[in-house]
């Protein structure tokens, strides 16, 4: 397996579990604030990466990643949970997905600014027109939503697709799991901090569905996904591989259905469909 196509593998593999993350955060918001809810998953998954970066002896990242650590933190372990936990108090997860569908052209534009790539003109066609689908698969079936929770999700996007960038140039050095590992660390004190000043007043009083979204979005939105993604992006290209989003909301929709029973139409295959060619277009070109 040569790497571009175990980068691929990978990358597939993250966004299979970042499909669940925004209805897990959805659930889990119904029983915590969102700014408890955005530092406990870091601090969890912080000291899960802790414990993997000192059982496996990694050395320390130079002084001159530190800077890139600190934007990984602030886009994907900060910004992004953050503000989408503020957005999903306004708008659903369905209307979500429409700017999920924006992400991999995003990380696509950081990819050629941070990451130095430069894919060719055909690849921004099937990008377009994937993130086109999606939004327009969202839009299609009922999602409102309002101006702030709108901004709210600009915002995340934005900061995530930077994220993701600069996360894949630290991983051709540092390694997909320990780029994330150290970012999380980086941010522990003040997550721990804003964790504890945030806890519910009773514990007891949180639902037992609200635990499990925390558990989910701790463990493997925040750390099992970004080793496989951080790994996929490094290996395959960002600007590829990064295309793989368009997929996530159609494996989160299939979680729903075959988990939950939830109906998954024929609208949803054929756009999955089509989609599925526009990604295999912008690899073609990437």
């Amino acid at each position: 397996m040569n790497g571009t196509t175990a980068g691929w593998g990978n990358g597939l593999l993250g966004v299979i579990i970042f499909s669940g993350s925004l209805p897990a955060t959805r659930v889990a918001v119904g029983g915590f604030s969102p700014m408890f809810l955005t530092s406990a998953r870091a601090a969890i998954a912080a000291l899960l990466g802790l414990a993997l970066l000192l059982a496996l002896r990694q050395r320390a990242p130079g002084r001159k990643d530190l800077a890139a650590l600190a934007v990984v933190s602030a886009g994907v372990v900060v910004g992004f949970p953050l503000l989408t936990a503020l957005a999903l108090q306004h708008i659903t997860s369905a209307r979500s997905i429409v700017f999920i569908g924006l992400l991999p052209l995003c990380t696509a534009l950081f990819g050629v600014l941070r990451g130095g790539e430069r894919p060719k003109p055909a690849f921004w066609l099937f990008s377009t027109v994937g993130g086109l689908l999606v939004a327009g698969f969202a839009l299609g079936h009922g999602s409102s939503g309002t101006l702030r929770g709108d901004l709210l999700m600009v915002a995340a996007v934005l900061l995530c697709g930077l994220g993701y960038a600069e996360g894949a140039v630290l991983s051709r050095r540092l390694g997909g799991w320990q780029v994330i590992s150290w970012a999380l660390l980086l941010s522990l004190p003040l997550m721990a901090v804003a964790a504890w000043l945030t806890a519910p007043s009773s514990v007891a009083e949180v639902r037992t569905e609200a635990w499990a979204g925390l558990a989910y979005v701790s463990v493997f939105s925040m750390l099992v996904g970004f080793v496989f993604w951080y790994r996929g992006l490094a290996l395959g290209g960002i600007s590829g591989v990064g295309q793989l989003q368009l997929l996530q909301p159609f494996f989160g929709f299939a979680l729903a259905g075959l988990l939950l029973g939830e109906p998954v139409g024929w609208t949803m295959i054929a756009v999955a469909c089509l989609v599925a060619v526009c990604v295999a277009g912008a690899r073609r070109f990437a």
